[in-house]
C-alpha cells in the first residue's frame, strides 16, 4: 500500500484540518466531536441542511458545505458511519430556528445514527425533518443495506435542496424538493479496480486483471455481475440501460446527465462515458438540459464511474443553476 498518509488512525483528522484551512473562506471545522459547518453558520431564518457519512467519497460531503447547499457535514471514519453525537453537535451548531434537513444516504448506520441524532435534537427543542437518498439502481439490499444503495445522487439531492432553502422556502418545502430530486434520479456505476481502505491496507475486494463489476456500490460492494472487460460504450450501455428503464425516463424528457468517477479514473475516460450515455439518451428522445462530470462522489482511489440521470423539471432545474459556493462546486457569485 502506497499512500500519503501518517498514521492510518488519524486520517479523518489531519484531512479535515487541511480542508478547513485550504477553506477557511467557506468552512470552520470542529475536532470534538468532528464536524464541519459553513463559516457564517447559523444562517438567520434560514432551514438548515446537514449531511455526513463515512470518509473515503471525497469531496462528498464537506465539499459541498456553504452558500447555496449544506450547512454541515459530518464525516465518520473510512467508509464507517459518523456516531449520533457529532451529529447531534453539528445540528446544534448549524440551527436558527427554522429546522434542520438530514439528507442521509440510505446505508444502515447512518439511517440509525441520524435518525438517534434527530431524536436528541427534537429532545432540545429542534425540528428535523429527514430525506433518505436511495438512487443505485444495482442490487436491493446489499452488504450495507437495506434498500437500495444512496450514491452519487445525494450531490444533487444536496445542491437543489440547498438552494431551495437558500431562497427562503420553509422545512416542509425542502424536504419536499429534495424528496422529489431522489425520486427522480437513478444510478449506476462499475468499478474497474479495487480501492484500500487506509487502516486495512489491503484492497476492499479482488478483480482479476480482465475483469470489471458491474453495478458496484461506493464502499465497494458487489454489484450485479463480474464480466470480462469491455470497450467503454458497451460498458455504458449495461449502465444506462437498467437507469432509464427503472423510473422510466421516456422520450420528451429534459435531464440532468452527471458522470461521476470513483476517485482513480482521469477526466479523458470520463468524457469518453459521458459521450456515448449523452448518445444514448438523445437516440431515445431524451434532452439533455444539464451536465455534470468528475469526481464529486468517490471510493478512494477506486477505477471506475457511474452515471446518474435527473428528470428536471422547471422548478429543479432552476434550483440546480442557482448560486453556489463551495469547495466542490461553485457558480453564480
Amino acid at each position: 500500500m502506497k499512500k500519503l498518509i501518517n498514521d492510518p488512525k488519524n486520517v479523518v483528522e489531519e484531512a479535515v484540518t487541511g480542508f478547513a484551512v485550504a477553506h477557511a473562506d467557506l468552512v470552520t471545522a470542529s475536532f470534538d466531536p468532528i464536524f464541519v459547518v459553513r463559516a457564517d453558520a447559523p444562517v438567520a431564518g434560514k432551514v438548515a441542511l446537514i449531511s455526513g457519512g463515512g470518509s473515503g467519497h471525497e469531496p462528498l460531503h464537506a465539499g459541498f458545505v456553504g452558500f447555496g447547499m449544506l450547512d454541515a457535514a459530518v464525516p465518520g471514519a473510512v467508509f464507517t458511519s459518523p456516531t449520533p453525537d457529532p451529529i447531534l453537535a453539528a445540528t446544534l451548531a448549524i440551527n436558527s430556528g427554522a429546522g434542520v434537513l438530514q439528507i442521509v444516504k440510505n446505508y444502515t448506520g447512518d439511517v440509525l445514527n441520524f435518525e438517534t441524532a434527530a431524536e436528541l435534537a427534537e429532545a432540545e427543542g429542534v425540528t428535523v425533518r429527514t430525506v433518505i437518498v436511495d438512487d443505485d439502481v444495482a442490487v436491493k439490499d446489499s452488504l450495507y443495506t437495506a434498500g437500495r444503495r444512496g450514491v452519487a445522487g445525494t450531490v444533487l439531492v444536496e445542491k437543489i435542496a440547498g438552494a431551495a432553502a437558500q431562497r427562503g422556502d420553509d422545512l416542509e418545502a425542502v424536504a419536499a424538493i429534495a424528496t422529489r430530486v431522489n425520486a427522480q434520479t437513478r444510478s449506476m456505476g462499475v468499478a474497474l479496480t479495487p480501492c484500500v481502505v487506509p487502516h486495512a491496507g489491503e484492497p476492499s475486494f479482488t478483480l482479476a486483471d480482465d475483469e470489471i463489476e458491474i453495478g458496484i456500490g461506493i464502499h465497494g460492494e458487489p454489484g450485479r455481475e463480474r464480466i470480462q472487460l469491455e470497450p467503454a460504450d458497451q460498458i455504458v450501455d449495461r449502465l444506462l440501460a437498467p437507469i432509464l428503464e427503472d423510473l422510466p425516463f421516456a422520450s420528451g424528457d429534459r435531464v440532468l446527465l452527471f458522470v461521476n468517477g470513483m476517485g482513480g479514473t482521469p477526466q479523458v475516460e470520463l468524457y469518453i462515458v459521458y459521450r456515448r450515455a449523452a448518445e444514448l439518451l438523445a437516440a431515445n428522445g431524451i434532452e439533455v438540459g444539464v451536465s455534470l462530470v468528475g469526481n464529486f462522489v468517490t471510493s478512494l482511489e477506486m477505477q471506475g464511474a457511474s452515471i446518474t440521470v435527473l428528470k428536471l423539471d422547471p422548478e429543479l432545474e432552476e434550483l440546480w443553476n442557482a448560486p453556489v459556493q463551495t469547495a466542490a462546486l461553485r457558480w453564480g457569485r
